[in-house]
């Protein structure tokens, strides 16, 4: 118990007196420090005490599209947490090609009660999809709220990254190493993020004299899916017709775009420049390291959660969608452009 406690202190911070109140239920201790202790127990693999685990204050659905792209893990986790954090036990569910659908998913958990539903870049985000599901939702009293695609017409609190402004520090970043031909690979464009990062990169090539209009602008563009494999064969076609620099879409995309580079014999960043999107965990770690646009998981599930319980305790949130502004991380796969 003395090693215990010791590891526990110096993994929160604290003292052992205090970690032993902690784990004793007594009060006198901050929510921020019982916080830190809380998360010292799970970071260090001990099993939280029986007086620790309380009385859950509810269930909450998690539903996001699958996990193999690393941004989706993430958004998951930081949700999760925060409503650890204020009592609610959350259920994660994840889709994959041929398996549970969003609605079978959504039939479940109700089914179970849930207090309210989160949906991570869901049908919602999806042009084409019958919209009418999460109105039926609702007509239901679930509360619920939709993060990564606005759609018009939800009885919901949106939450999403500012699309728009990514593309545009993205461009400006490449348009100041002297990059001339720019293109862009993006996922299939039925979906919101995919149109509003492709209608700022029209513009922003327009803005920046490296098209005549919109229209000619449209020649830069590939749009495949949001895989390595969907990247790499977008900016195979983009590097194959003379582009020096290539925004993607994703993390994967970007990857997918070193990958076509480097099989045409070209070096990232010496010959070809390339910018991903998220800052998905240990893309810092890529060979070389991805300049990329960094999406703020954390500010966002932070806004979703808040949204969220404030739509359970019976109040309506914002309806206005909350647009939250992205970073640009310049690492090792941009670079000048090459000399003609």
């Amino acid at each position: 118990m003395r090693t215990r406690l010791s590891d526990l202190a110096e993994q929160a911070g604290v003292s052992t007196a205090t970690v032993s109140r902690v784990l004793n239920g007594k009060p006198g201790v901050a929510s921020s420090t019982r916080q830190a202790v809380l998360a010292a127990l799970d970071v260090l693999g001990y099993e939280r005490p029986s007086v620790l685990r309380g009385r859950s204050a509810g269930l909450v659905g998690l539903i996001v599209p699958e996990l193999t792209n690393p941004v989706f893990p993430a958004f998951a986790q930081a949700i999760e947490s925060i409503l650890a954090q204020r009592g609610y036990t959350p259920l994660l569910c994840t889709q994959a090609p041929g398996g549970t659908t969003e609605d079978e998913y959504v039939s479940t958990l109700v089914d179970h009660s849930v207090d309210g539903i989160v949906f991570v870049s869901g049908l919602h985000a999806d042009t084409r999809a019958d919209h009418t599901r999460y109105s039926m939702l609702r007509s239901q009293g679930v509360p619920i709220v939709l993060v990564n695609g606005y759609a018009p017409g939800i009885d919901a609190p949106f939450v999403s990254p500012d699309d728009a402004a990514s593309v545009d520090v993205a461009v400006q970043h490449l348009v100041t190493l002297g990059h001339r031909r720019i293109g862009l690979a993006i996922g299939p464009e039925r979906y919101v993020p995919s149109r509003r990062k492709l209608a700022a990169f029209l513009a922003a090539l327009v803005r920046h004299g490296l098209a005549d209009d919109e229209t000619a602008a449209r020649e830069h563009v590939r749009s495949s899916l949001y895989t390595l494999e969907g990247g790499q064969a977008a900016a195979a076609e983009l590097l194959d017709a003379g582009h020096t620099a290539v925004v993607c879409a994703s993390d994967l995309m970007a990857l997918g775009a070193v990958r076509a580079a480097r099989s045409r014999g070209l070096s990232v960043p010496d010959d070809v420049s390339v910018v991903g999107y998220d800052d998905a965990p240990l893309i810092a770690f890529t060979e070389p390291p991805l300049t990329t646009v960094r999406q703020p998981v954390e500010a966002m599930a932070r806004a979703t959660v808040s949204a969220l319980l404030t739509e359970i305790q019976g109040e309506q949130a914002t309806r206005t969608e909350l647009l939250f502004a992205p970073e640009l991380v310049v690492r090792g796969s941009t670079g000048a452009a090459p000399k003609a």
